[in-house]
């Protein structure tokens, strides 16, 4: 049992333990429920909804050393919190150590969620030193603008906001349109194969090229997490020049989602990212899903908000991403 971390305190009760596996599973997901209400969730977010203890089971998973890396905060023995760490490179070299915690609302205000702050700080800083990156290490957490606890605390410890996500949804994909606009000449649009792959990864990779706090992409990631039954390209004779890849959701099915609608620079404005964005949402409705969820940078240079919003989808939450140096 950890008591408290550097520098912070844990209230009389309350103490810090390892995540153990299965067994918290269950217990991370009732954290993640009764956070709910106060905190405004959008709980079918394709950024961050209400996970199921299934893909916390798949999230933790994925965490490197994840007992080690997330940690539960308890009282007289129950699960009242949990804390994760995660980290990835950027396109411009910044190594990013994201922290995500979550508490019980009953318990805030007496210490916990600083303690929990802290105990990340500390260990991101154990990490950083044990990977030898602090030369381009910067500290992440995030929050949505509904999280007014989650984002007064960020503030008071010197987090400073560098850009959000803005959750955009079609609440009906029956209503999808027609397009209503021929393509430019020589253009034409089709399903992505195996075959395109490298052409697809690359028109995504090359359209974030002026894009700030990018993550790197690697094709074999690409390759991996393919799921190309609602993915759709434009063509330019032979040279592809814009996609839409879209999926179902693994867990709710009637949800579909785009991931990515890119278009070549040099072909943009001419009508392509729209026939491509409903032939994926059509693609989405003949696979089942009712719905479609997308997210979109706030500082979209590219005017996308407009296309979104002339096919049906409607902003519904908006989530921050903070950072602070590790000094």
């Amino acid at each position: 049992m950890l008591d408290g971390t550097a520098g912070q305190e844990l209230p009389v009760g309350f103490g810090f333990r390892p995540y153990r596996g299965d067994e918290d599973h269950g217990a991370m997901a009732a954290v993640r429920l009764g956070c709910v209400e106060r905190d405004q969730v959008d709980v079918h977010s394709v950024v961050e909804g209400l996970p199921t203890a299934a893909e916390i089971a798949e999230a933790s998973a994925e965490l490197e050393e994840p007992s080690k890396n997330q940690i539960l905060a308890v009282l007289d023995g129950s699960v009242v919190g949990y804390s994760t760490i995660r980290w990835w490179q950027e396109r411009d070299d910044t190594w990013v150590y994201l922290h995500r915690g979550h508490l019980l609302p009953e318990h805030r205000g007496q210490g916990v969620g600083s303690a929990m702050l802290s105990w990340a700080e500390e260990r991101i800083r154990q990490l950083v030193k044990q990977h030898g990156t602090a030369r381009t290490a910067m500290i992440g957490a995030n929050a949505m603008v509904s999280e007014q606890d989650a984002t007064a605390l960020l503030r008071a410890a010197g987090y400073r906001r560098v850009f959000s996500l803005v959750e955009l949804e079609l609440g009906d994909l029956q209503q999808v349109p027609e397009p209503g606009s021929e393509l430019p000449a020589g253009i034409r649009t089709g399903p992505i194969g195996t075959s395109h792959y490298r052409a697809a990864w690359r028109t995504v990779v090359d359209s974030y090229t002026d894009t700030g706090f990018t993550q790197r992409w690697p094709f074999q990631d690409f390759v991996d997490t393919a799921d190309p039954a609602c993915w759709r390209a434009a063509w330019n004779g032979r040279d592809m020049v814009g996609v839409a890849l879209c999926s179902i959701r693994r867990h709710y099915h009637t949800v579909g989602k785009v991931e990515e609608l890119s278009v070549r620079t040099d072909q943009r404005r001419l009508g392509i990212g729209r026939v491509l964005l409903l032939d994926g949402l059509r693609s989405l409705r003949e696979q089942g899903a009712t719905t479609a969820r997308l997210f979109t940078g706030t500082a979209n240079p590219h005017r996308s908000y407009d296309l979104y919003e002339s096919v049906g989808f409607r902003r519904q939450n908006e989530y921050i991403r903070y950072r602070k140096p590790l000094a």
